[in-house]
């Protein structure tokens, strides 16, 4: 299994980025995908999901703000992101996730290496 995350950068308060995370090793159209980050010396904060049939799902800090969207012929899912806030800096991990289990952010099989967010003026 690999997701490569890309997109990550340094943007203004209310830019935008567009975050990328490319799979393989594993049945992407059928496997339910997150993103979610972390600042140091905090834990992993759930952002976003999407469902193998697209439904989707946001953290309440980040919703009217993201949007996360899935390109199952490509394996790749996407996190758009708006209207940026100093407080969204973070390293974004895309992960593999089991909201089936104990909801979303829960318990994740894999994740990738992360893109960097910074979000400053």
């Amino acid at each position: 299994v690999q997701l490569v995350e890309s997109g990550g950068g340094s943007v203004q308060p209310g830019g935008s980025l567009r975050l990328s995370c490319a799979a393989s090793g594993f049945t992407f159209s059928r496997s339910a995908m997150s993103w979610a980050r972390q600042v140091p010396g905090k834990g992993l904060e759930w952002v976003s999901g999407i469902h193998s049939d697209g439904s989707t799902y946001y953290a309440d800090t980040v919703k009217g703000r993201f949007t996360i969207s899935r390109d199952n012929a490509k394996n790749t899912v996407y996190l758009q992101m708006n209207s940026l806030k100093p407080e969204d800096t973070a390293r974004y991990y895309c992960a593999i996730d089991r909201p089936e289990l104990r909801g979303w952010g829960t318990q994740y099989d894999y994740w990738g290496q992360g893109t960097q967010v910074t979000v400053s003026s």
